[in-house]
């Protein structure tokens, strides 16, 4: 001990001062296992004096099966100068305590170890229970990392930082693409392995200094400070995408995931933490509206479309009460003697302020908030007592075409709105036709296989709308209790000249035959589209090469007159 005394510039006195005044254990001794020093927070800790102790074997402080596992540790420590674990001690009246030791070496000038010393430090089980319990409000319990409740107190303490230091800072938001298919699918407990995979990852990809969150479900957030330029949150963005679409192994499944996220900037987008938050939250959606699997940074342009959002969807709850809705029809044409065999329903909202606001504005927004249901019940009732009053006019004999969004699908009453509808209306059900997009029926195939089956039982025909951009498997296709396939307008705007959509057509009509399903073609526009179609014997026909959508009465002149 004097050379290492010697060699740091202190005594005996100095350094046993020294050890008196730590608030930590900390005891030495030789290889033998005999104590040499001892603090006065031994003291405190064990109950034994240092005139008591000093000389004494360290088994004493230990119970058998501790002191082996304190050989051990110590074995360990030889071997790699530095060791710590968790152990109970005895003290000298026979209590038992719980305690993290850590042990480190202490050698002489030729490198030989000449003495153990070991830090000590006390657990208070009610201490412990306290940060156990505060370690439980500030993180998640599946992937363990900070939650929601912390994650405001670092933005906070973060802007401050990044104030004083006048340093950027961004905000991502991470929002995982097509979990949900994941987790209805397989299971949340699948589910929740996916989670824990992909906070491993994104652990993997960050600086030291980023804080990574969750935030709940399938969202993430990271903390990137003293971001230096702009372009690195680009990088980091990349990477993160990059982690994340490698293929997952979960049992025996192989499991492929994307994402979409939104990056904030302090203090170019804003110096309010709450603004930085809501910003990073919009320029994820833009990312995911935009194709997924990929990466937005706000701009004030964002803004502008979410508080349009936030208007059309106050709007439209307004315009189911006051009842601003109207159907348009689109005749459907069988294109070898041009004859009207039905009508698809479609929805318009007829502003009173604004007018005519097209489809496209409203109805992802009217999907998102759950509002289509209400929609799209008023369109069936309505488009069901005006075919009737045609039927009954004699100047329609054909189908009734409605499209039926999945949330609706998937209401717990569907079945019995329908069927109390079809009989308040004194509809039959073979006039009735009902599509459902097929991206939305592969979000969750095997339930959408249940509800289609019992729809089918009551002799209602059912279509596939969009047919070609859900990416649905072979097997699916056959276990759908379907009759027609709508063939997508993309892969029609481009006949007959583009060789890949003349591919694409064919095959469908191809798929479609072999399957026993009826065709329809939406999107004609052209003489040129339409013969191409009816080589193929793909005769039913809809689009603006016939019919535009038009109101009700409009196309009851025309009924009339055809």
């Amino acid at each position: 001990m004097i050379n290492f005394f010697k060699k740091n510039k202190l005594n005996n006195s100095h350094y046993t001062h020294i050890l008196n005044e730590l608030n930590h254990s900390i005891i030495s001794f030789d290889l033998e296992g005999n104590i040499i020093t001892w603090n006065k927070s031994s003291t405190d800790l064990y109950g034994y004096d240092e005139s008591e102790i000093v000389g004494k074997h360290i088994s004493i402080l230990y119970q058998n099966t501790q002191y082996e596992k304190l050989q051990l540790l110590i074995n360990n420590a030889l071997k790699n100068n530095y060791f710590r674990d968790s152990f109970e001690i005895i003290t000298k009246l026979n209590i038992i305590k719980d305690i993290d030791l850590t042990l480190s070496l202490l050698y002489d000038k030729k490198g030989k170890p000449l003495y153990v010393v070991g830090y000590v430090d006390f657990i208070n089980k009610n201490e412990q229970l306290t940060d156990n319990l505060s370690y439980e409000s500030t993180h998640d319990s599946l992937t363990k990392l900070p939650n929601r409740h912390f994650l405001h107190k670092k933005i906070l303490k973060s802007i401050n930082q990044s104030a004083i230091e006048k340093t950027n800072l961004a905000i991502f938001f991470i929002d995982l693409d097509k979990f949900k298919q994941i987790n209805d699918s397989l299971g949340h407990r699948i589910g929740d392995k996916v989670l824990q995979e992909v906070a491993s990852r994104l652990q993997l990809v960050l600086r030291e200094k980023d804080t990574l969150a969750r935030l709940g479900g399938d969202e993430f957030t990271v903390i990137m400070e003293n971001l230096k330029k702009i372009e690195n949150a680009s990088h980091l963005a990349q990477r993160i995408l990059n982690v994340l679409i490698l293929p997952i192994l979960i049992e025996e499944h192989t499991l492929y995931i994307s994402c979409s996220i939104g990056i904030s900037i302090y203090p170019q987008d804003h110096t309010n933490i709450d603004k930085l938050i809501m910003y990073a939250d919009t320029a994820m959606y833009k990312a995911k509206e935009l194709g997924r699997n990929n990466f937005k940074f706000y701009s004030p342009q964002m803004t502008e479309i979410a508080l349009e959002k936030i208007t059309i969807e106050n709007s439209l709850r307004e315009a189911i009460k006051n009842k601003e809705f109207e159907v348009y029809y689109q005749p459907q044409v069988d294109g070898r003697d041009d004859t009207i065999i039905g009508v698809e329903a479609l929805i318009r909202w007829n502003h009173p302020k604004k007018g005519i606001i097209p489809p496209f504005k409203f109805i992802p927004i009217a999907v998102e908030t759950g509002l289509i249901v209400d929609i799209d019940r008023w369109v069936m009732e309505n488009s069901m007592l005006q075919i009737k009053k045609w039927i009954e006019m004699g100047i329609f004999h054909g189908k009734l075409a409605l499209n039926l969004a999945i949330k609706h699908l998937y209401e717990k009453d569907f079945l019995f709105f329908l069927q109390e509808t079809i009989k308040k209306t004194n509809f039959d059900y073979s006039w009735l036709e009902l599509e459902v997009s097929e991206s939305e029926i592969m979000h969750n195939p095997e339930s959408a296989i249940e509800i289609l089956k019992e729809i089918s039982k009551l002799g209602i025909e059912i279509s596939i709308d969009d047919f070609g951009t859900g990416y649905s498997s072979l097997s699916y296709l056959k276990k759908l209790p379907i009759d027609k396939l709508k063939i997508d307008k993309s892969f029609i705007n481009d006949l007959p000249e583009d060789e890949d959509y003349q591919a694409i057509t064919k095959a469908i009509i191809a798929l479609a035959q072999s399957l026993k399903l009826k065709l329809i073609a939406e999107g004609v526009e052209t003489e040129e589209q339409k013969q191409f179609l009816l080589e193929y014997n793909c005769n039913e026909i809809q689009g603006y090469l016939y019919y535009k959508p038009i109101q009700a009465f409009k196309l009851e002149t025309i009924l009339q007159q055809v």
